[in-house]
Formats: C-alpha cells, structure tokens, sequence
C-alpha cells in the first residue's frame, strides 16, 4: 500500500541520514563551519553514489577527491590537481592499517570515541597536508609514547 511504501521510505531516508556523518575531518585551509557542513555534503553525495566501477579519483572544484571504502566508512582525501593520485590512495591504506594495528582491527566506533587519538595518528602521519612519515613502526611508536602520557 501506499502508506506502507511512505514509512518505509522514511525509515531508509532516517538510516541513510545518520550515516552520512563525517567521523573524523582535518582542514588545512581555512573556511567556516557552515563552509565545511557543505563541502562535507557534497563530498559524501559524490563518494558514496560514484560506481564501483569508477576509479577512486574525481575531480571536485579545483581539487581532487581519493578515496577508499572499508567495511561502510569511506575514508577521502581532497588534494590539489597535481598531486600524485597512488601516493594519496596508498596513503589511506596505510592510515587504515595504522588505525587497525593501533585499535586492534578498529571500528566506527573506535573513530567516534578514540577521535582524539585517531588526530594524534593523523598528525603524526600527516604535517600542513603532506605525508609527513611513511613508516607504520615510528608513527606507532610516537603515538604510544604520546598516548602514555594522557
């Protein structure tokens, strides 16, 4: 019935609406947050409705988006035009990977309640936007020196 349809059509829009939240967000330019709240938007519409089939490169304004799905989180990065796509895309994996070995096979729900440490990866792994360190055992040691001291 046509009632039946509508309610089940609001329980998939409420579903799909509360995962489209932005977990972890790092901004190395300035904007506002309404800016953000926007260009997050955007963002997710355009990862999350791209086809499989599709490379993990797009264009986005005068950027680049890279991203990979693991599980139901995407993780993207937007960097300039001229950036090496492989390097940002490996990059993502091996964040992944740090967040897996640090959390022991991390979740979502590792990213919203550990999010101050996920930043103490980040910032460990990424300086000013640039890959900063590449090597898994430093960047995990820093982070378990740091994290002994909170």
């Amino acid at each position: 019935s046509h009632q039946a349809r509508a309610r089940a059509e609001r329980r998939q829009q409420r579903r799909r609406k509360g995962r489209e939240k932005t977990r972890l967000s790092k901004y190395y330019r300035t904007y506002t947050d309404d800016e953000k709240i926007k260009i997050e938007a955007e963002i997710h519409r355009i990862v999350t409705t791209r086809d499989q089939k599709f490379t993990n490169f797009v264009e986005f304004k005068q950027y680049k988006l890279i991203y990979r799905r693991y599980a139901g989180l995407f993780f993207t990065l937007c960097v300039d035009v001229n950036d090496n796509e492989l390097v940002y895309f490996e990059s993502i994996h091996l964040f992944v990977e740090l967040l897996d070995q640090f959390f022991g096979n991390v979740c979502e729900l590792d990213l919203v309640f550990n999010f101050n440490k996920v930043y103490m990866i980040l910032d460990e792994f990424f300086l000013a936007g640039e890959v900063q360190e590449t090597s898994k055992q430093t960047i995990l040691h820093r982070v378990q020196d740091l994290d002994k001291l909170e």
